[in-house]
Formats: C-alpha cells, structure tokens, sequence
C-alpha cells in the first residue's frame, strides 16, 4: 500500500510538472508573437520601394528622380527601383500609382503635368487624389534647335512658322505637358502655328532634335544641357524673362529679348516630386517626408540642381499644395484663354490669380 500510494504521489507530482511546462512553453510563444505582431503594425514600409517615373529614361524629371532617388534610400534604409511608366501625359504612371496598395512602398516620381489632367480631359484623376511627399526642385524651360539649324534666333523661329503655318515640326508630350504649354504660349501672342508632334518625354525630344526629326522643341533644362554643351543642339533661348549663366555655355537670352509678349506668362516652368496615395498612413507618410526631406538638402542633391541650373524647393504637405494650386491656376487659366482647354477651369474650383 504504501509503494502504491508513493506511485500515485509521483504520478501527480510528473503531471503538475508537465502542466508547469506546457504553460511557461504558451507563455515563451505568446511573447514571441507579441512582439512580431507589434513590429508589423509600427515598422512603416519595411520594404523595397518602387518609384514610378511618368516620363521616359533621359528626360529631365528622370533625371531629377534618379538624382534623389540613392539619397532617399540612404535616409530609408530600403531599396528604391525607379521605372518609367511614360504615356498619356503621365496619366498612366499616376493611374498604375493609384492601383497599388497604400503603402508607401509605391511613389510616383512626378512633374507638373497632373495639374491640368481635368481641365484637359486627359484623366479623372489628378494631383487631388495624391499626398505631395516632397516637391524637390523646380526648373527652366528651353526653346532648343537642330545645331544647323537655320534659326539663329526665337524671331526667325516664330517668322517661319507665321509663313509656314501649320508645317514647322514642334515637339510636344502631349496636352498639358511642358511643350505643349510653351507652345500654346508662343501661338497665343505671336499668332504663330506649328504642327506639334508627340514623344514620351524631354529625352526622346531631344534625342528628336538632334537626328533632326523635329525643327524645334521646347524642352527642361536639365534635359538639354549635356547636348547643348557637347554642340549636338542648340539652345536659341529660355522660356524666362532674364538670361542666365550657363556653366559651359556661357549667357542664354531670355525668349522676351525677342517675343517682350511672353513676359505677361512668366516666370513660368515645371517642377518635380514625390507623390503617394492620400489614404497612406500617416506614420508612413511622414517617413517618407522625414527621408526625402534628408535627401532633398544632401550637398549632392544641391549640387545636382545648381549644376543643372535648376530651382531647390523642398516643399511638403501643405506648402507643397500651395505651391502646385498656384502653377495650376496660373497655367490652366493660361491655357483656356488660349481655346485649348476641354472644360472651364471654373469647374473644378481653380480659381484665376491675378
């Protein structure tokens, strides 16, 4: 009996003790999970990001996207892939942008173009339907010309196309793109008309002037500097209303030198940035602002803009907001006065500043 009762001691005593393991095992396994469950809530992107370039490869918002794109990753701690998504006047990056999950881990890398995307009938969607991370820099425009070209000035230019309407080649991206502005400024005070002819952006325009498909094109300055400064094309002005010094190539005139009508559009130009979609997460949102803000001041950003004779901005949130309603105003009134706009700008609320 008193074996038995001994055995019976020890059998309850090993199951007390394996009840003791099998909790403090639960226990060591919640804990490990608590601690995964809150690093997925609380680690913002955690992951390679994917920035979208409206444009194609060698254009100057690629250029400018490329530009930041390793300092931002530097301030992230991820990888960040830059694609080219052109077409539409970039209307099918933003859409492809829009179709992502909101994660931050897709950025469209953008130029002004969405501004004008509803007063243009190009898309529904537009620059309201995105967050501004970052509105890095702003930059010139350039009127450029084959290198033989027989237009030494924006005059013999514009003289051509009054005794030639409708057959000099300009380029253009599209409605609403940076060309095609310049151009509807350049018709609406001189009377001039050109035959505008479609590329994915300021690279292959360039690329169009040089093997001398186009007779002339207006295109960013960032994208025409090493062509120019190599004498593969020629810059005959800047879409602004004082010269400026090139590094390189030494005083470019302002197109008013010769057109003093233009003055009454400038200054004038396109901008570059970084745009999520509004329904990110805030703590996401803000660790994107925090890193691009980072990189937007990193000397080799800075020193990439003044090489390229650009504008530092470095706008977020609300500032950058303003900023983009102000290009909106200004340009979409612009072009309705022109007659190129589908719809009224007073439709979608744009409001006209004097």
């Amino acid at each position: 009996m008193k074996l038995r009762a001994l055995f019976s001691l020890l059998a309850v005593l090993v199951m007390v003790m394996l009840a003791a393991c099998s909790n403090v095992g639960s226990g060591n396994s919640g804990a490990e999970k608590e601690p995964q469950k809150q690093e997925e809530t609380s680690n913002g992107i955690g992951g390679t990001v994917t920035g979208v370039v409206q444009w194609a490869a060698g254009g100057a918002a690629d250029t400018v996207s490329r530009a930041i794109a390793p300092l931002v990753e530097k301030e992230l701690g991820q990888s960040i892939v830059v694609t080219n998504k052109p077409g539409a006047t970039g209307a099918i990056a933003l859409q492809y942008v829009l179709d992502q999950k909101s994660d931050g881990r897709t950025i469209l890398f953008a130029a002004e173009n969405p501004a004008l995307y509803g007063v243009l009938d190009i898309s529904h969607k537009g620059f309201e339907d995105l967050y501004p991370i970052n509105i890095f820099s702003g930059a010139m425009s350039a009127l450029i010309v084959p290198k033989d070209s027989k237009y030494q000035t924006p005059a013999d230019l514009i003289d051509d196309a009054k005794a030639n309407p409708g057959k000099i080649q300009m380029g253009s991206t599209g409605p609403g793109g940076q060309p095609f502005v310049v151009s509807t400024m350049l018709s609406e005070v001189t009377g001039a008309e050109f035959n505008l002819v479609p590329y994915d952006g300021d690279g292959p325009l360039v690329t169009a002037v040089l093997g001398k498909h186009l007779d002339a094109s207006a295109v960013g300055l960032t994208a025409a500097l090493e062509s120019a400064k190599a004498g593969e094309i020629k810059i005959l002005a800047l879409i602004h209303n004082e010269p400026l010094e090139v590094e390189g190539l030494g005083s470019v005139v302002p197109i008013t030198d010769d057109i003093p009508e233009m003055d009454k559009f400038l200054p004038w130009g396109p901008f570059y940035g970084a745009w999520v979609k509004n329904d990110t997460p805030d703590n996401i949102k803000q660790e994107l602002i925090d890193a691009f803000g980072k990189a937007q001041q990193e000397k080799d950003f800075q020193d990439f803009v003044k090489r390229t004779n650009g504008v530092s901005l470095g706008l977020s949130g609300d500032d950058a907001v303003k900023f983009w309603k102000e290009w909106q105003s200004k340009t979409a009134w612009l072009l309705h006065d022109a007659g190129v706009t589908k719809t009224s700008p007073e439709e979608f609320n744009i409001e006209k500043m004097h």
